[in-house]
């Protein structure tokens, strides 16, 4: 089992987005002057990826619902800060749009066409992100049995997915802190290393009690990431501390006390959005890499419409190695 190579599953708009302040404007453009910067970005970062890690499976996870109503319902907060918009949704009420650089948009429909001209998989869920695609993949794959199962290497920028890590299944997290080039490779000797925590469960837990304001997530005001891992070691889980908490526990300070009281709101909706899903509605699909392009006609058409055949080329190149 230990020669398996990986499954590779891409949070597809961590890396775009990174992909866009990474690589200039000026050196991502189509003939028609459109930028391509992120398109561009995204594919060298698969051709990379592909050279490095040599995946036999691969997948692009895609945020079908960048802020799903289950967590906005349990945390009215929750990436508020990022909406740029209410509009109308297809079935009657509401969706948030994202607010995203006006040169960046328009490149997410071409990075769409030009993974399914290259015969990548590219999956999402109707009201869920990409982190609950990638979940949910992760979950199936330690499922299956243990001769058959493959090592998976999920590769993003969002700490949020640290809680999939699991030696025993062997899931990872390649993190992009430190760039395409030069991975931060978070397994559970990281996450004791830099977080104090003994699972990515715990990591989970301690990112509750922690929140995190990027995502709009208050956490427990006066308690942040050292006191929520130690409180977390202490006693097993979040559960554990919620216990603890109800049960008046002398190990909890007074201080400690009365902050996760009054924060007891929070605390009992908050696993519900800090968790990603395992049971997301993911289709199955063929999630092999491909060795020749999917659609050749196709792939040539867009890299001539956008001015991107060299990084197809590194991504086709790549496959074919």
């Amino acid at each position: 089992m230990t020669d398996r190579r990986p499954l590779l599953l891409l949070d597809t708009a961590s890396l775009y987005f990174r992909a866009y302040f990474g690589v200039p404007e000026s050196v991502g453009r189509a003939p028609d002057g459109s930028p391509t910067n992120a398109v561009r970005g995204l594919l060298d970062m698969i051709a990379r990826l592909v050279v490095d890690r040599r995946p036999t499976r691969l997948v692009a996870c895609w945020d079908d619902d960048w802020r799903p109503a289950f967590r906005v319902e349990a945390i009215g907060s929750y990436k508020a800060h990022r909406v740029a918009a209410q509009v109308p949704a297809p079935g009657g009420g509401t969706t948030s749009v994202e607010e995203v650089p006006d040169t960046l948009a328009p490149q997410v429909p071409v990075i769409a066409e030009v993974l399914a001209a290259l015969g990548i998989a590219r999956l999402g869920a109707p009201g869920f992100e990409a982190d609950d695609v990638i979940g949910t993949l992760v979950a199936r794959e330690r499922a299956r049995p243990a001769d058959e199962r493959d090592p998976v290497d999920v590769v993003t920028g969002d700490r949020d997915l640290f809680q999939l890590v699991d030696d025993e299944t062997r899931v990872r997290v390649l993190y992009t802190v430190k760039g395409i080039k030069d991975l931060e490779v978070v397994d559970l000797a990281r996450l004791r290393e830099r977080y104090d925590v003994d699972s990515g469960a715990a990591y989970a837990d301690m990112a509750a009690l922690r929140g995190d304001p990027s995502d709009g997530l208050p956490g427990v005001p006066g308690i942040g990431e050292k006191t929520a891992a130690a409180l977390v070691r202490r006693y097993g889980s979040l559960d554990g501390v919620l216990a603890a908490r109800d049960a008046g526990d002398r190990g909890l300070t007074a201080t400690q006390l009365r902050r996760l009281t009054e924060a007891a709101d929070y605390l009992a909706v908050a696993p519900r959005v800090v968790r990603v899903a395992h049971d997301a509605p993911v289709p199955d699909v063929d999630d092999q890499l491909p060795a020749t392009p999917a659609d050749p006609d196709a792939l040539v058409a867009l890299a001539e419409r956008w001015g991107i055949a060299s990084s197809i080329t590194r991504v086709v190149t790549a496959l074919a190695g």
